[in-house]
């Protein structure tokens, strides 16, 4: 049957089956083709985006509005709304469906976005929240299908650190939708909760997915992507010495890849990473806690492992498809 998601959300990726998401995946490519191709795109013309932004942001925001600009579209990028101050989530998102085509939302609370989706009667899509990722995720698994010869549903895909932020939450879920073998390595403190891990389990029965909790770092063997993310997400700074003692075990060094035992194993991170101390946060750490790198060595991040960049890039590519496939001129 064919996929339509003209007008829906894009919250999380639990709402999209495994048919609709390999179609947004498809759509990337075929997108990301004909921007290299120089053809020059219209199928956001006559559209108006909106960027609502409480959280800083490199990727999300740049994405966004490249991939917006390139298919036609205008774009306001909004950071000193009145939304949560002088007016209501519902009344702002009742306003700025008067005015765009698609709100994109990056901030705290999951909540948010979903009441700008009940509100607003255009689409909505999650630029991030404190649970959820999902453009990240379309981003990573656009670069595994480029650079891990293998269909997703055969791919071992291990995620290292704090495995209950967004990005472990939503990992998990994407390789779950994708019969993927998904392996949390992680603390136990710091593992999914129990109410997602169950309901992403009874997905996995449907696609032939696995899903693996463990503390024991030799379960990397046969991976073919390592995934890691800072060790200390926004708002919550307060806690890098507590994460420093917990996840220092799980840091994503070339002692790990080579357990993989698979020279052709690739490493991802979302960004941005601490490998060196080239940034004022990274310097702080090194003065503080003595650490010169965090969740990932320089060395596996600068290796032949590595794939950030192209994942980095990727998140242009599949923001665009899933602008183009909810309000798109298709």
């Amino acid at each position: 049957m064919p996929v339509n998601l003209r007008g829906r959300h894009f919250i999380t990726l639990k709402d999209f089956t495994p048919e609709e998401i390999r179609y947004m995946l498809d759509l990337s490519r075929d997108l990301k083709n004909k921007k290299r191709a120089g053809i020059k795109g219209n199928l956001l013309e006559g559209k108006n985006v909106v960027l609502l932004f409480e959280k800083n942001s490199t990727r999300t925001r740049c994405a966004f509005e490249v991939a917006a600009f390139d298919e036609g579209a205008n774009v306001t990028f909004l950071t000193n709304s009145q939304m949560g101050k002088k007016e209501s989530i519902e009344d702002t998102a009742k306003v700025l469906g008067r005015f765009y085509d698609g709100i994109e939302f990056r901030g705290f609370k999951q909540e948010t976005v979903e009441e700008l989706a009940k509100h607003s009667g255009v689409s909505v899509w999650n630029g991030l929240t404190d649970l959820y990722h999902p453009t990240q995720i379309l981003a990573d698994f656009l670069t595994v299908t480029e650079h891990v010869n293998k269909p997703l549903n055969k791919v071992k895909f291990v995620y290292a650190g704090d495995a209950r932020n967004n990005m472990g939450n939503s990992l998990m879920i994407g390789a779950a939708k994708m019969g993927m073998d998904f392996v949390a390595l992680a603390p136990k403190s710091l593992w999914p909760s129990e109410e997602l891990v169950a309901e992403m389990k009874e997905t996995a029965k449907e696609t032939g997915a696995t899903i693996t909790l463990t503390e024991n770092v030799d379960d990397v063997k046969g991976a073919d992507v390592i995934y890691t993310d800072v060790w200390v997400s926004m708002g919550e700074e307060d806690q890098f010495e507590e994460r420093i003692k917990l996840l220092t075990p799980y840091q994503v060094n070339m002692d790990m890849m080579r357990k993989t035992e698979n020279d052709d194993a690739i490493f991802l991170h979302c960004l941005p990473a601490f490998h060196d101390e080239m940034t004022v946060v990274g310097k702080e750490i090194s003065e503080k806690f003595g650490l010169k790198e965090m969740e990932v060595t320089d060395e596996v991040f600068r290796s032949k492992h590595s794939k950030v960049f192209d994942e980095a890039e990727n998140r242009m590519h599949t923001i665009k498809a899933v602008m183009v496939s909810t309000i798109g001129n298709l």
